[in-house]
């Protein structure tokens, strides 16, 4: 894959610490063990029949023989040589994938024990030591309103250490999110298809139209982290809800039926509406909640759907 930064991440946003807490080293460390361990017991396969051998490389030019697939003729070589010639492929077993992280500060939110981004890191860990075990490139781009961090694809262990940490530690300039920044950036510094993971709560507008042309370049599959209390709240009376985006807050009786069964409505329309938009752009999709220690079987059983499609 070309890797061109057409244009750089925004200047002047907060660079990733070189020098790492105990607390945050140890925090590091357990997630690339137990990735690790889980990439060997769980992953193993599941990954490759899912996404391996989709495309094929161009090879050579050979003279015809009796039974090849006509289609397959290269006619101006054919025209030259005054001989029948064929195109011959190869698969293409090298993938690149691309981990598209949303950083922005909606992910600052867990009911249970781990936030929505510390989830993500999670995730985007498992998949990008499963790649680099299949020998692919990995490669990152970390958003919020703006591309805040990118790291050009490559392989090795080493590289993933540098993504977990580098999703762990950045800090976003800003608030909000684009996703609409994040997919054009994708798609200039992608100038072939890659494998993408799109990891983020989507707590965005108007990126469907730019979602379907990054579907129909790239083979992406929107991984959507939420929580249970963004899609049911529990009846424990007036509670003060906050935009972590925005800051805005709003008072809300949660003993009022009217107002909890509506808010259910809401979140479950919304739910619907990013799942036919996925579906109508191609793409795959996979939904986390950061509350379910589950991502993992999530993860497999959409893996199984995958190669079963194909």
């Amino acid at each position: 894959m070309e890797v061109t930064p057409t244009h750089a991440p925004a200047e002047g946003h907060p660079e990733v610490s070189e020098t790492l807490s105990p607390e945050l080293f140890q925090k590091i460390k357990t997630i690339q063990i137990r990735t690790q361990r889980t990439v060997n017991d769980v992953f193993a396969g599941e990954y490759e029949s899912a996404f391996k051998g989709r495309g094929m490389e161009f090879e050579q030019v050979r003279e015809y023989h009796p039974g090849d697939d006509v289609r397959h003729i290269e006619w101006n070589v054919t025209a030259r040589m005054s001989a029948p010639h064929v195109k011959e492929h190869r698969e293409e077993r090298e993938l690149t994938v691309m981990l598209v992280v949303d950083v922005s500060s909606s992910g600052a939110f867990g009911s249970v024990e781990k936030l929505k981004n510390e989830v993500a890191a999670e995730i985007a860990a498992l998949l990008a030591y499963t790649a680099i075990k299949s020998n692919d490139r990995v490669g990152l781009i970390i958003f919020s309103d703006r591309i805040e961090h990118f790291i050009p694809p490559k392989k090795g262990r080493s590289h993933v250490w540098r993504v977990i940490r580098d999703i762990l530690t950045f800090r976003p300039t800003l608030r909000t999110t684009d996703l609409v920044v994040a997919l054009e950036y994708l798609n200039k510094v992608s100038r072939r298809r890659t494998v993408t993971f799109v990891i983020s709560d989507f707590l965005d507008t108007d990126f469907v139209d730019q979602f379907r042309v990054t579907a129909r370049r790239h083979d992406v599959t929107a991984i959507a982290v939420g929580d249970r209390r963004e899609e049911s709240l529990p009846r424990i009376g007036l509670i003060e809800l906050e935009d972590a985006e925005t800051g805005e807050s709003i008072l809300i009786d949660t003993y009022d039926r009217n107002v909890t069964g509506g808010f259910e409505v809401l979140a479950g329309d919304e739910r619907a509406r990013l799942t036919q938009m996925f579906r109508a752009a191609g793409a795959g999709e996979v939904r986390i909640r950061a509350d379910d220690h589950s991502y993992v079987d999530a993860l497999v059983r959409y893996f199984h759907a995958r190669e079963k499609r194909r």
